[in-house]
């Protein structure tokens, strides 16, 4: 009896060791399929979540592409219609427009006809005024200033000029030249004397202009008293290649879109009429020191060129 509970104890005991062991395997089953449960869960939930934003992202991108397109065309419609008013307004003008007038396109056309070239010049007789120091206070009288060029410019714009070009660049009703000592400079690109200025329009009311002009009546009365260069030459055919408008060069602003770049034009003299007005003293003289410079204040006399 007592041999019989002993085996039936040893039984009981193996039974629930099975026991135990089929309770930790049954836990550790439970957690790994929990824990699988929830990476799964965690990963469709991430995986939701981008998609949403994805779609989201692809509806504002379809949104601001038909803004853009929207503004696009309201664009074109109105420069349609900019184009239509500027169209009418040139119709109902008296006078023609042209791109030097307005200065609103954004190139100056190739153009052609006839026209004056008017070239202004030191006086070779410069030397002589100059003392051994290399300094004369009389230069000023021997030397082309910016009042000069402004004077004929100012003159040929009055006298109807369509389009002018100094040296090798187009110019604009705007332009300015600006004296540096014995130099020149328009639009950045410096030139030393002779100074040519061209123009493209009627030669005898270009010309009616010149002899009109005060200003250019007393810089002849330095022509015959001084020697400075004064040549007038009328012009069968005159022609000015295409260049963009913008001929100032930008120094504080910058050009969004394009290039700003300054570039000059040639002009091509095409047979020349005989009618040719010369002056004495225009051999090629680039004497002067800074006498330029500051003419304003350099102003010429008439009394002192007779």
């Amino acid at each position: 009896m007592a041999g019989a509970q002993t085996k039936g104890e040893r039984m009981a005991r193996h039974g629930g060791k099975h026991i135990a062991k089929r309770s930790l395997w049954g836990g550790v089953t439970i957690m790994v399929v929990v824990a699988l449960t929830g990476y799964l869960f965690v990963t469709n939930l991430r995986a939701n979540r981008t998609t949403v934003v994805n779609s989201d992202t692809a509806q504002l991108v379809e949104q601001r592409v038909k803004e853009v397109d929207g503004l696009s065309a309201d664009v074109k419609k109105l420069s349609s219609d900019v184009s239509t008013l500027t169209q009418l307004t040139a119709k109902n003008s008296d006078t023609p427009s042209t791109s030097e007038d307005s200065g609103t396109g954004t190139t100056l056309p190739k153009v052609e006809g006839p026209g004056i070239s008017v070239t202004l010049d030191d006086s070779p007789m410069w030397e002589q005024a100059v003392d051994s120091s290399g300094s004369s206070d009389d230069i000023d009288k021997y030397v082309i200033h910016q009042q000069d060029l402004e004077a004929v410019i100012n003159a040929l714009w009055a006298g109807g000029a369509d389009s002018m070009q100094f040296m090798d660049q187009r110019m604009l009703f705007n332009s300015a030249v600006i004296c540096s000592g014995n130099v020149v400079s328009l639009h950045g690109k410096k030139y030393s004397p002779p100074f040519t200025i061209s123009a493209i329009g009627d030669p005898d009311e270009l010309v009616k202009a010149l002899d009109d002009s005060p200003a250019i009546e007393i810089y002849k009365q330095y022509v015959s008293a001084f020697g400075l260069g004064w040549k007038v030459e009328r012009k069968k055919s005159l022609t000015f290649d295409e260049t963009p408008s913008l001929l100032q060069p930008l120094k504080y602003a910058t050009v969004v879109k394009g290039k700003n770049d300054e570039t000059g034009t040639d002009s091509t003299d095409s047979t020349d009429s005989t009618d040719t007005t010369n002056s004495t003293g225009t051999a090629g003289g680039t004497g002067g020191t800074d006498a330029q410079s500051g003419d304003a204040s350099s102003g010429r006399s008439a009394t002192e060129g007779k």
